[in-house]
């Protein structure tokens, strides 16, 4: 038996991938017969690991009658009209819309299943409504139609990427439960003896913390916790005082209590600068003044005026007194995590890959193609020649995990057979 698919909005291949293993796992034979994807760097992926493929272009472009006849349709279709780092704007968003690419292709083509993956966050857009238009919209074609938020990490591979899976079929609904969990952490994937980077940063963070003690701790400012490490804590911007490291650590808690907006007469939000006079309620040093504007001209404080909501939008509002508030943010800087071999990587997305590093030898690096590829459970012989490393995480930020999606493709097999 022969499982003929199309791949839409295919990336570098992953739902394919897993389609194919679990067609392998089943003793069935797989056959993409149509494949489209827009982005020139993952058309030359698909090319370089899908010998003789064909990939077809813009999906909006193409009449469904020129796509082949088929048994599954697959599409992951673009999800950052629905992913918390957008703007979650939704079917609003022209790549939201792309959904409804999939519906019509449904309905002319009528395949006896498919198999759909996007950002968990799409559950919940717009208080669910989003969601429930779409399964809606599948169901109105015929299709018995199932959907689960499964986590990559219970799929043996070493990343937390949440992510919802939506399976449907003519003959039955799949059932998306119950899967067996199988972990795995970043020890078993990482490269050794890869060259290290250096830079000023890296020198500050090597001065004043051992390799040993980084590893799964965070660099950035607008945040606290035990495993996050400060610019002032590595003196980047400079030297300071032991009182200026304690203000800044209480400027850090008390900027997001909510009645500092009360006594500003705003609406509260995280994070306000915070007056001279604010400030002393909760820290009367000696010298306070000179201390704050010594961490301004360092630039680890910032003075500005807090923000007002004015015409449905929060914008700097100069009716209200300066404060002082912390300057960088969560991707202020060159290193945002050091990974800790004996866990997990975060949800990896292409903004944020160039600022995940790894200790390998005596220093600190960047995770390398290979490493990202096995972050997805992609095969050793799976390859990302030809590309800069910046293209290879921007295309691997976007893929799937390819055992997640076999084990849902699994699934819905067992119903279509």
């Amino acid at each position: 038996m022969t499982v003929r698919f199309i791949d839409l909005f295919a990336g570098i291949g992953g739902m394919r991938k897993g389609l194919e293993d679990a067609c392998m796992n089943k003793r069935l034979k797989a056959e993409c017969v149509f494949t489209s994807e827009i982005k020139p760097h993952a058309v030359k992926i698909l090319e370089q690991n899908f010998p003789g493929v064909e990939v077809h272009g813009d999906i909006t472009g193409i009449d469904a009658a020129d796509i082949p006849e088929h048994d599954v349709l697959c599409a992951g279709f673009p999800c950052q009209a629905f992913s918390s780092a957008g703007r979650r704007r939704g079917v609003d968003d022209s790549r939201g819309t792309l959904f409804f690419e999939v519906l019509r292709i449904l309905k002319a083509k009528m395949p006896g299943g498919f198999l759909l993956e996007n950002v968990e966050g799409l559950v919940n857009h717009d208080g669910g409504n989003t969601f429930r238009a779409m399964l809606e919209g599948l169901r109105s074609l015929g299709y018995e139609v199932s959907y689960a938020v499964l986590d990559a990490k219970d799929f043996g591979v070493p990343q937390e990427r949440r992510r919802v899976y939506i399976a449907g079929s003519t003959k039955g609904v799949p059932d998306l439960s119950g899967f067996s969990v199988q972990r795995r952490t970043l020890a078993g994937i990482l490269e050794h003896g890869l060259e290290c980077e250096n830079s000023e940063f890296i020198s500050c963070l090597l001065k004043h913390y051992p390799l040993n003690e980084l590893a799964g701790k965070s660099i950035k400012d607008k945040r606290g916790g035990k495993n996050n490490i400060h610019s002032w804590d590595i003196e980047l911007r400079g030297r300071i005082s032991s009182e200026q490291r304690k203000l800044l650590g209480m400027l850090l808690t008390e900027r997001r209590k909510k009645h500092w907006a009360e006594e500003y007469g705003i609406k509260w939000m995280d994070g306000m600068p915070l007056t001279l006079g604010m400030i002393r309620t909760f820290c009367n040093y000696d010298g306070l003044e000179d201390m704050l504007e010594d961490l301004v001209s360092k630039k680890y404080l910032v003075k500005e005026h807090p923000k007002n909501l004015i015409n449905g939008r929060r914008v700097r509002d100069n009716s209200l007194p300066l404060g002082y508030n912390i300057v960088s943010g969560k991707i202020s800087f060159q290193v945002n995590r050091i990974l800790d071999p004996a866990g997990f990587a975060p949800t990896l997305v292409a903004m944020d890959m160039e600022r995940l590093y790894i200790a390998d030898g005596e220093g600190i690096r960047k995770l390398s193609l290979r490493e990202g590829l096995r972050l997805f459970g992609y095969p050793e012989d799976f390859s990302l020649e030809g590309i800069s490393r910046s293209d290879g995480y921007d295309l691997l930020g976007n893929t799937v995990a390819v055992p997640a999606v076999s084990a849902v493709a699994g699934r819905l097999l067992d119903v279509m057979r």
